[in-house]
C-alpha cells in the first residue's frame, strides 16, 4: 500500500501539471472563463492531493486499517471530485450531462475531508 500510495502520489502530480498547462494554453479557446476556473480548481485540489499523498507515503507504516484508508480514501476522493469537475469543464463543448455528474463532485470531496480527519486523527493519538 505504501508504494501503491507513493505512485499514485507520482501520478497525480505528474497529470496536474499537464492539465494545468493544457488548461493553461490550449483551454482558453475552447470553453468559457468560468468553466476553466472550475477546470483550474480539479488541477489545484489534484495536486494538493499529489502532495499529501506523496507526503503520506513517507510517513505511514500502513500497518492498520486506519492508515490504509487515509490513503484510499485521498486516492479515490481526488479522483472522484477531479475528474468529475474536468467533466464538468468540458460540459457545454462535449453534451455531458451535468446533471449526472455535479452531484457526484461532493461525494469526491467528502471522501478528500475524511482522509484529512483521519490523519489528524493518527497524528493526535499516535502523537507525531
Amino acid at each position: 500500500m505504501k508504494t501503491f500510495t507513493l505512485i499514485i502520489g507520482a501520478v497525480y502530480g505528474l497529470v496536474a501539471v499537464i492539465l494545468g498547462a493544457f488548461g493553461a494554453h490550449a483551454l482558453k479557446k475552447i470553453i468559457s472563463v468560468d468553466k476553466l476556473a472550475s477546470f483550474e480548481t480539479g488541477v489545484k485540489y489534484q495536486m494538493y492531493s499529489a502532495l499529501f499523498l506523496l507526503i503520506v507515503g513517507y510517513i505511514l507504516k500502513f500497518e492498520s486499517p486506519s492508515e490504509k484508508w487515509i490513503s484510499i480514501l485521498m486516492i479515490a476522493g481526488t479522483f472522484i471530485f477531479s475528474v468529475s469537475i474536468y467533466l464538468l469543464a468540458f460540459s457545454e463543448v462535449a453534451a455531458i450531462p451535468s446533471k449526472v455528474i455535479g452531484p457526484v463532485t461532493p461525494l469526491g470531496g467528502l471522501m478528500m475531508i475524511i482522509s484529512w480527519a483521519m490523519l489528524i486523527f493518527y497524528f493526535a493519538k499516535n502523537k507525531l
